[in-house]
Formats: C-alpha cells, sequence, structure tokens
C-alpha cells in the first residue's frame, strides 16, 4: 500500500480497495496500522490519503516475474507505439537491466529471446479476465520445464489433456500463443493461452527438438519468410535473385511442405533429408496433375 500511494499525490480509499481487492473498512484499519507503525500518512474526508513529503521507502528489488512483465511490456511497445515512446522505453529497460543480479538478467534475457510480438492488434478478443497463465508458460519457457495442460480449441466443447515441451511465446491477431512441442500429437502446435483451462509447470526438463536448416528464398518471398518463420533471416550466401539462410527446424516434415508452398521461390539446401522430403512432396503433387 505504501508503495501504491509513494507513486501518487492523493489515494481515495476506494482506489486503495480496489487494487488490493478489499473492502473499505480494511483499508481504514490497514492505513492506521501503518500510521501506528511509523509511516507518515495523512488523509482528509472526501480528498484522500497522501504520503507526508520526503518520505520514500528503500528501493525495493523485482522479482524476476517483475522484471520479466516489463521487457514484455517494452516488446508491445516496440511494436505498436512510436518513435516518441519506443526510444524512453528502450532506455528505462535499459536502467532496469543494470540494476539487476545476474540471474535474473539471465532469466529475463532467456525470456526477451523466445519471446515475438507480430502484426497488428487484430480482432481477437482474448478473456483477459480469465488469462492467469502467463507467468507460468514464462516460467516453462525459460527453465526449458515440460507443462500439463487441459486445452480447449476454437471448436471444441471437450478439453484436452497435452503435455507440452514450450520453446516460445507469441503475440499476433491481437492474442498470446505459446509455441510449443505437443506430446500427445508429436508436433509443434500453437496454443492461445486464453483457452488454457488448467496448467500445471512439471519438474521434468528437456533438450528442444530443433535442427539447422538452410534454405533459399527468393528476394520476393523473403518478407513472407521472415513473417511465417518469426525468424529474423540473416542473409548468408546471395545468388539467382535471392540469398540463402538458416533457420533451426522443430520438424523437417513441416518445413518441407511450408517450403513447397513457397513455389519456386523457395529451396530446400541442406540437410539432405530436407530436400528429399521437399521433392517426394512435389512428386505426389506432380502424379495428381498428370
Amino acid at each position: 500500500m505504501v508503495l501504491f500511494m509513494q507513486g501518487r499525490r492523493v489515494v481515495r480509499a476506494e482506489d486503495l480497495a480496489a487494487r488490493f481487492e478489499i473492502n473499505i473498512r480494511t483499508v481504514y484499519r490497514d492505513v492506521a496500522a501503518l500510521g501506528e507503525a511509523g509511516v507518515p500518512i495523512s488523509g482528509e474526508a472526501g480528498v484522500g490519503y497522501c504520503l507526508m513529503k520526503g518520505y520514500q521507502l528503500p528501493p525495493v528489488m523485482f522479482t524476476a516475474e517483475e522484471a520479466s512483465a516489463f521487457f514484455v511490456g517494452g516488446e508491445l511497445v516496440k511494436q505498436f507505439t512510436d518513435a516518441s515512446l519506443q526510444g524512453p522505453m528502450a532506455s528505462a529497460l535499459d536502467k532496469l537491466r543494470a540494476v539487476l543480479p545476474r540471474e535474473r538478467q539471465d532469466h529475463v534475457e532467456k525470456l526477451v529471446s523466445r519471446t515475438i510480438v507480430r502484426g497488428r492488434m487484430g480482432r481477437a478478443t482474448p478473456d483477459v479476465a480469465g488469462q492467469r497463465w502467463m507467468v507460468t508458460v514464462q516460467q516453462g519457457v525459460v527453465l526449458r520445464r515440460v507443462l500439463r495442460m487441459a486445452y480447449r480449441g476454437l471448436d471444441r466443447d471437450e478439453d484436452t489433456q497435452r503435455d507440452v515441451e514450450p520453446l516460445g511465446v507469441v503475440f499476433y491477431g491481437g492474442a498470446w500463443y505459446l509455441v510449443g512441442w505437443c506430446r500427445l500429437r508429436k508436433g509443434i502446435r500453437h496454443f492461445r493461452v486464453d483457452r488454457i483451462q488448467r496448467l500445471e509447470l512439471l519438474p521434468i526438463t528437456f533438450v528442444p527438438r530443433v535442427l539447422p536448416v538452410r534454405v533459399w528464398f527468393h528476394r520476393h518471398a523473403q518478407e513472407r519468410a521472415q513473417r511465417e518463420s518469426y525468424a529474423t533471416l540473416i542473409e548468408e550466401n546471395q545468388r539467382d535473385g535471392g540469398a540463402e539462410y538458416t533457420l533451426y527446424s522443430y520438424s523437417l516434415e513441416w518445413t518441407a511442405q511450408w517450403l513447397l508452398s513457397f513455389g519456386e521461390r523457395a529451396e530446400a539446401v541442406a540437410p539432405a533429408k530436407l530436400r528429399q522430403l521437399v521433392r517426394a512432396a512435389a512428386e505426389k503433387i506432380a502424379a495428381k496433375h498428370r
């Protein structure tokens, strides 16, 4: 309550009750207890409470979850605001990063590297009041621990029980998604966070199922490739009106189908198995059109 008042000039009892989900009588009792403990709070009927000028709490250290919330918010600011806010936000996050202990800096770095914000806000209408899973999802992503969930798809009336190896979180279309390897479906899946019904962080760690693949994209296909792969394409070798890139794949079969959707504007370069999968899929398509 002192922190809440310290960041505001005047705070009404109703504001404190709403913020901490307590009733007005409890607010009066807690404020009186703070006064007895030596916190200089002044109050005026019909106006509100305020801390006496000059009173400050000692610096308070952020938890890993609080710091993560700031940095994820920073990613949203970078995507959905203009340069007038992006500069101050970047500066504020640098200051926050500087005061964090090393282990919390590492926690934040891992989370930020596995969090992607793409596209516009979109038309999705997630149940914000029902979303209570993001912290647990983030812990699974950072700690590489399996998540056990009850998940309800868009057109389903029943939940499915799944164990998921969380790989990252993505914001697009106005909603947050968990990207992970589903042990039930044995493949990469996107789970909209507000459709998770129950969630548990298991004491089971995992090694990400990723393979480096080398692909070529024509210059007219590169924007789509970056958008759909949620990857920063780093050009490695220019040729034939495009360039080669290294990406990380969680499924060679899925990657083969994805590359095939680009037609002649994409090529699987390596590994050889990926080239074989693309060729086999292309031959099946060609056979249907003879």
